[in-house]
């Protein structure tokens, strides 16, 4: 280099250090990133409670509005909980059915977009959206209803501890779902064993259940049971099927073999939800149980097994943390969902990056604030929010069952026949309930899913049109000319400086190789510290001219942004190159670099050079 920062090209440049693999304990944990994901028994505990905690108020719904027919039509509990039993037979079947040909994941949303089409594949992302949302808002208002039966102070203040537990959980997820699945196991268990029991002592004692709660009473001395009533009791007990869906969405999060495994945890879900919700429709026909104030039929059922002791207020609190923690479901098949909406460009990108755990961040983010802005709104009350959960639901089971019958149309296999059968009888059967809950909830808060679904529907329109339209303009897809170097344009470094340290030397050496001249320039805002520099460099001596810029308004920006606009021209390329510190803990980044993303972005806007930065790590 001469003194006016111009390439001497007869000295050889010097030669780049010889890269040398490094044992770097992030990259092991990466490439053993298996280890982060989910084995079947993990599944069930970070995918599943959200359909096994329905057990919690699926029966009692059924109960609700088959005693607007009087006392004596809780006798039909069991039949119908036997039908939603097999539609959940016929569900865990077909979705085993999705994870196979749908490995990626995406549940309804998947099938949709290969047989459906683009229409139906947005109303199945948009219904998903709304259900894994609506998930985590009515899981933790149930779980904060549930324990404030036991503590009024819960109860007085319900917002607030449903804000708190959604922070934990996401908290738990942030650091990955793997870790998440090791931490619910144990409530996962405790739950199963819990209303287990409670179906086998009460089947083997005979006593009636314990009179707890206030008198039922109220209810119509004659039955006037039709089947209207009986399709609205089937379409509320169907409420008990929410979930069933998460771990076809979820496929990605599990270790290799993932199908199976994924195909494992579906069927075991299906087993165990199965033969809870018979049970406890045995246990409320044989007590013949009844809604009583305060107090839900699982108490009472719970109540009738082990009285009212400890036992009974230990599997109350085991049912409440488990109704909370069914939240986290959502947050083990949103952020998939929300990555692959991301990669077909009806999201914006940042939601199909990973971190190294892997974990979507910014989908589980994402989720955590709309929950939130959900429970705020609705002041965590569940019967607020049970009429868009449920309906969300079955919009997802019955596009992903209609689009397997495409399927098996269009891609026979072996027993493709039955297989479409068995599909399509499912697809009726949630369609029907999912008509039928619209009809009957409309009144009650289901008439906003015409407003939300139709919105996230023009939402992902209108962010998928916008990436196709840059993608025609940069060219994706055609044939894009060979890069090319102009030799007639000089390319001119600017390297801003504001004192004499290693971090300056990187970035003049870099400098130096990047360009064909290097303009060092320091900014006059204070008058003595520049005096310094100047004395600083002169005794330093890099060889290179060092600019001072005049800053009458002490600023830094300016005056860079003026140097650099006048130096770029047709013969010139200018690069600005800032050099920034890199910290190694993420919590000391906002103790540097303040100036180099403001200066980036002026540089970037009002110039045509080209800004770039050059990073020293330190410990």
């Amino acid at each position: 280099m001469t003194a006016d920062g111009k390439r001497n090209t007869d000295d050889s440049e010097p030669a780049l250090p010889r890269l040398v693999p490094v044992a770097d304990p992030r990259l092991r944990r990466l490439q053993g990133g298996d280890a982060f994901r989910l084995t079947a028994l993990g599944g069930v505990a970070a995918l599943s409670l959200d359909a096994l905690s329905s057990v919690a108020y699926g029966p009692e719904a059924i109960v609700g509005a088959l005693t607007a027919a009087g006392a004596a039509a809780v006798r039909y509990t069991l039949p119908i909980t036997i039908a939603i039993t097999v539609l959940l037979l016929v569900l865990v079947v077909s979705y085993r059915q999705v994870i196979a040909v749908y490995p990626e994941g995406g549940g309804s949303y998947a099938v949709a977009k290969t047989r459906l089409g683009r229409p139906v594949s947005l109303l199945a992302a948009a219904g998903l959206v709304v259900d894994y949302v609506l998930t985590v808002a009515v899981s933790l208002a149930a779980g904060a209803a549930s324990l404030g039966s036991v503590f009024p102070f819960v109860a007085e203040h319900l917002v607030a501890c449903t804000l708190i537990a959604l922070a934990v959980l996401t908290v738990v997820n942030l650091v990955g779902i793997a870790e998440s699945a090791k931490v619910l196991m144990l409530p996962a268990l405790l739950f199963i064993v819990s209303v287990a029991a409670i179906v086998v002592v009460g089947l083997i004692r005979s006593h009636p259940v314990a009179v707890i709660g206030a008198d039922p009473g109220g209810f119509p001395a004659t039955e006037t049971l039709g089947a209207l009533l009986l399709l609205k009791a089937f379409a509320a007990g169907s409420s008990s099927l929410t979930g069933v869906e998460a771990i076809a969405n979820s496929v990605p999060t599990f270790r290799a073999p993932a199908v199976k495994r994924a195909q494992h945890t579906e069927m075991t879900l299906g087993i165990l939800l199965g033969s809870l919700l018979i049970g406890l429709g045995i246990l409320i026909r044989h007590h013949h149980v009844l809604p009583r104030g305060q107090v839900t039929i699982l108490s009472q059922l719970s109540a009738a097994a082990f009285g009212t002791g400890w036992l009974f207020y230990a599997t109350s609190l085991v049912i409440t943390l488990v109704l909370g923690l069914a939240a986290n479901t959502s947050f083990g098949g949103l952020p998939v969902l929300l990555s692959l909406l991301a990669k077909d460009n009806r999201l914006p990108h940042l939601f199909a990056l990973r971190a190294e755990r892997p974990v979507y961040r910014y989908g589980v983010v994402a989720l955590a604030m709309v929950a939130a802005l959900v429970l705020v709104l609705s002041q965590a009350h569940t019967a607020r929010l049970l009429p868009l959960y449920a309906i969300g639901v079955f919009i997802g089971f019955t596009i992903s069952q209609t689009g397997l019958v495409r399927h098996w149309l269009t891609d026979h296999g072996r027993g493709w026949v039955w297989k479409m059968l068995l599909n399509g009888f499912g697809a009726i059967l949630t369609a029907v309930a999912a008509v039928v809950f619209l009809f009957e909830k409309f009144t009650e808060g289901a008439w906003l899913l015409l407003v939300i679904v139709p919105a996230l529907i023009l939402l992902f329109d209108r962010i998928e049109r916008y990436y196709v339209r840059i993608g025609v303009q940069l060219g994706f897809g055609t044939k894009i000319p060979r890069p090319h170097a102009d030799s007639r344009r000089r390319v001119i470094v600017v390297v801003p400086v504001t004192a004499i340290s290693r971090l300056t030397e990187k970035a003049l050496s870099a400098a130096m190789r990047m360009g064909d001249e290097v303009h060092p320039i320091a900014i006059a805002i204070d008058v003595e510290s520049t005096r310094r520099l100047t004395r600083e460099w002169h005794d330093w001596n890099p060889g290179i001219e060092l600019r001072v810029l005049p800053s009458p308004h002490r600023s830094m920006v300016d005056p860079i942004v003026g140097y650099t606009r006048k130096l770029c021209s047709p013969e010139h390329q200018v690069v600005v190159l800032l050099p920034r510190i890199e910290p190694r803990h993420a919590r000391d980044q906002l103790l540097h670099n303040q100036r180099v993303p403001i200066i980036l972005a002026a540089v970037d806007t009002h110039t045509d050079a080209i800004a770039a930065t050059i990073s020293f790590e330190v410990e």
